[in-house]
């Protein structure tokens, strides 16, 4: 991990309803750090971020973020606090502008511009479309705009939940460089969910592997993707 802990979750099990999907999360991510979380579809990658957000409250465990324990607050505290979700599926809102569609991003009025500026230096094309309807734009561009409307708040840690999901190959680039300017440009951490390999693998610089809801493996990038029984739990 590099530099201080900004989040730490210890222990942590979450439900739905009665079935037990999160069986003892433990994971941290450092200031200014890309992780990565990989796992086969039904593993429980999504639901580790929804616990995280407070959008399904875990019931045991502990989440901290920044030295407070947020564990039990409400998902609009937690944003305040400075944690931002990009759920799968971009849900860009189709009628509204870019530049609208970034504004809904902010937790508050003041230092929404400057918040745009830095948005639009690291998605240039969306500065160029600022004024197109989200719906219009190109499936790549939707995935920047979803990833930039939570950015618009000013976050210190994001959340990301499969954004290669539906980009094209010839698009995964511009997504590398956009997610390494979230923190060699913004100073933001990453927790990154993610299926793709390559991707996963040349944005994050430590990693972690789900399986069964549980944590099955863990440790820098380069020593995940050589290690042949990481492997067996990531083919798909």
């Amino acid at each position: 991990m590099t530099g201080q802990k900004l989040l730490s979750v210890d222990n942590l099990q979450v439900y739905y309803g009665d079935s037990h999907i999160l069986h003892g999360i433990t994971l941290s991510v450092g200031e200014q750090e890309r992780v990565c979380v990989l796992g086969r579809n039904g593993v429980g990658k999504t639901t580790l971020l929804r616990g995280l957000m407070g959008l399904t409250p875990p019931r045991e465990g502990t989440v901290i973020f920044a030295q407070e324990d947020i564990t039990s607050l409400n998902p609009w505290e937690i944003a305040r606090r400075g944690i931002s979700y990009v759920p799968q599926g971009r849900r860009v809102f189709p009628r509204l502008s870019v530049e609208e569609n970034l504004q809904l991003g902010s937790t508050a009025s003041n230092g929404v511009m400057h918040n745009l500026d830095r948005v639009f230096y690291l998605f240039p094309v969306l500065k160029d479309r600022r004024r197109q309807q989200g719906g219009t734009l190109s499936g790549g561009e939707q995935q920047m705009l979803a990833i930039a409307r939570g950015l618009i708040a000013g976050p210190r840690l994001m959340l990301l939940d499969e954004p290669s999901e539906g980009l094209q190959p010839s698009l995964l680039q511009d997504l590398t460089e956009a997610l390494e300017g979230i923190t060699d440009e913004l100073g933001i951490s990453v927790l990154l969910v993610e299926q793709n390999l390559d991707l996963a693998f040349s944005v994050a610089q430590r990693g972690y592997v789900m399986e069964k809801g549980q944590m099955v493996a863990e440790g820098a990038v380069d020593v995940l993707c050589d290690d042949t029984v990481v492997c067996e739990y990531l083919t798909l």
